[in-house]
């Protein structure tokens, strides 16, 4: 059996009173006399007056109420201080008992002898005692009191929801300023209609559905959504973080979530958005250490209070997550969250229409051709692409221009993707003429494949990511799927630079680490994902996990079975690698004539790399 370890129980504030006192009087009944006493030593009273006569006293403290005499004799014909101060003690006094001597101050006054306060005078009672102990309890007190108005702020504030409301359309959005997620939109359309006519779809039965999760990766305009669906209805809007009901004490996340609930009911018709869901909503599973914690309480309390609210009130819960695969089965079943809307990453229409939106609050020097832009970001969410018009409106500041133009934009996609110019690199020329081979080894192997994305453009100037230089290359449309050859050809390109640094230096250099893990990353897709491996055939030998936040992935196959995956990687890489090093040896002159002229220009376009291309 085991035993609880109890811990030693929170002692009062009259304890540490107690302790407190204890020190105090130690300090002034033990402490304090070890410094403020000297040395004594009793002298007969006719002997003092011999040493009167001589010279020999300096000081004299006639104390009649102990009916004695305290002097101070004199050293090396040096006096001793006036007044020893409570620390500063005499190192020796003498006594001598009173016996009513007439003629003592006479004599005193005739050996000018000094009168004065030998003995240094105990600390009053008041200073020593007193004064501390009150000072103690006033601080004692104004802590208490301290404490007692934060802890009832708290349970003033207990419960309540931080929720940001916006009365009617102060959200400033609309389905106007969604771009590129039309399928959204059309999906939360419903919605508005049913918070527009209620009556219609009451009348013949159907109900509104009580949640709307919106999924997706970050930066897609999830949270854009929710608003623009508030601005549409032109009812209020609850807006809050799952964060935000996550307390240090038990319950009251849960008062939050009741709370919210109360103020969307008073409010009704109205939409509450609860941005990633979660942090609260996530499966709730013991893992043998039972209990029953904060975040528990809170999504108990979100389970019971959207199972309770009357749907036909006109009352929304929109919620957003990046992790759908995390949330709770009872948070997703019908009569919660009966809808999930994806938001996924635009198209290449999609990303057009972001452009033209977010390029409306910039000045732009026409003509722009936003569709070359978006065929260059393939990939790149409604977030991305907004900051991609901002660097090009502040490069555009920086050069002095009052408007951005398509090249601010195109310097832009590669800030973006590469990272900015380094203007004062210092690359050795051995090392430029490395780069430059490495890049159009790339270029010429991407060029001489059929199913292959066309150059867009090759440089050498260094980037602040680390690039020595890049290779772009852009699909001409958009592809949805990827053949076993298309797939192979981009593992033969990646391998392009490092195969012509073989043929050209005879040896290698880091310059390829991106390469590698780009090229053995797909190729691993290839054999535990894609089924495009000749030995396993349509075998699933991993799964991905969070796959709108990097998609990491796991094996689900024996050590064994991995070993051959292992072999199988390899021997994909070697392939796509001797390939790119035939292609490179049957075409090494114009492996020559376009790394030189590369080195020359240090950037070219994808038209110029083809006309070099043509004329061989």
């Amino acid at each position: 059996m085991i035993k609880k370890n109890n811990k030693n129980p929170k002692r009062s504030l009259f304890y540490y009173y107690g302790v407190a006192l204890l020190i105090i009087f130690a300090l002034n009944f033990l402490v304090l006399p070890m410094f403020t006493t000297p040395e004594t030593e009793s002298v007969p009273y006719n002997e003092f007056v011999d040493m009167i006569a001589n010279g020999e006293v300096s000081q004299v403290e006639i104390q009649n109420e102990k009916n004695q005499i305290v002097f101070l004799t004199k050293e090396d014909g040096k006096e001793t201080p006036k007044k020893p101060s409570l620390f500063d003690k005499p190192q020796k006094v003498y006594v001598t008992s009173s016996v009513g001597d007439p003629d003592l101050v006479q004599r005193l006054l005739d050996s000018k002898v000094k009168f004065s306060a030998i003995w240094p005078e105990p600390p009053s009672l008041l200073w020593t005692t007193i004064v501390p102990i009150a000072a103690m309890l006033l601080l004692g007190w104004l802590l208490t009191r301290s404490m007692q108005k934060k802890m009832a702020g708290n349970v003033m504030s207990f419960g309540k929801s931080n929720a940001k409301v916006y009365v009617e359309a102060q959200t400033g959005k609309t389905f106007a300023d969604v771009a590129g997620q039309d399928e959204a939109k059309e999906a939360l359309t419903e919605i508005v209609d049913f918070l527009h006519n209620p009556d219609k779809y009451a009348s013949i039965g159907a109900k509104l559905p009580k949640g709307a999760l919106l999924v997706g990766p970050p930066g897609t305009g999830k949270t854009l959504l929710a608003k623009a669906v508030a601005g549409e209805a032109h009812v209020p809007f609850f807006s809050i973080s799952g964060s935000e009901f996550v307390e240090m004490f038990v319950g009251m996340g849960a008062a939050k979530v009741r709370d919210l609930f109360k103020q969307a009911n008073e409010k009704a018709p109205c939409i509450v958005f609860i941005d990633e869901i979660d942090t609260i909503g996530k499966k709730r599973e013991t893992g043998g250490m039972g209990g029953n914690d904060e975040r528990e309480q809170t999504l108990n309390q979100l389970l019971a209070e959207m199972d309770g609210f009357d749907g036909r009130k006109g009352v929304v819960i929109l919620a957003a997550t990046n992790r759908p695969e995390s949330l709770d089965p009872a948070l997703l079943r019908p009569g919660r969250f009966d809808r999930r809307i994806p938001v996924e990453l635009p198209d290449l229409k999609g990303r057009e229409a972001i452009l033209k939106v977010h390029a409306k609050a910039v000045i732009m020097q026409q003509p722009i051709d936003f569709n070359a832009i978006a065929c260059a970001t393939a990939g790149a969410s409604g977030a991305e692409l907004e900051n991609i018009i901002n660097e090009a409106a502040l490069r555009a500041v920086r050069l002095g221009r009052s408007a951005l133009n398509q090249s601010d934009l195109e310097e832009s996609v590669e800030t973006v993707i590469a990272g900015a110019q380094r203007k004062n690199a210092v690359i050795s020329q051995k090392e430029k003429e490395i780069v430059a081979y490495h890049e159009i080894g790339h270029a010429l192997v991407a060029a001489k494949q059929s199913d292959s994305a066309p150059v867009h453009k090759i440089t050498i100037i260094p980037r602040t990511s680390g690039a020595l230089g890049y290779t772009m290359q852009v699909e001409e449309g958009e592809h949805m799927l990827m053949s076993r050859d298309e797939a192979f050809n981009k593992i033969a390109t990646f391998t392009g630079g490092r195969a012509a640094e073989e043929l050209i230096f005879g040896s290698v250099t880091t310059g390829a680490a991106n390469d590698i893990e780009q090229a053995t990353k797909l190729a691993r897709a290839m054999v535990t994902r894609y089924g495009m491996s000749r030995e396993f055939d349509m075998v699933a030998l991993e799964t991905v996990q969070n796959a709108y936040l990097g998609g990491d992935a796991s094996l689900t196959c024996s050590a064994e079975t991995a070993a051959q995956i292992d072999r199988e990687v390899v021997s994909l890489v070697k392939e796509a690698h001797t390939k790119a090093v035939s292609i490179l040896k049957e075409n090494l002159d114009l492996l020559h004539k376009l790394s030189h002229h590369l080195l020359e220009q240090e950037t070219i376009t994808g038209e110029q790399f083809m006309a070099i291309l043509r004329e061989g």
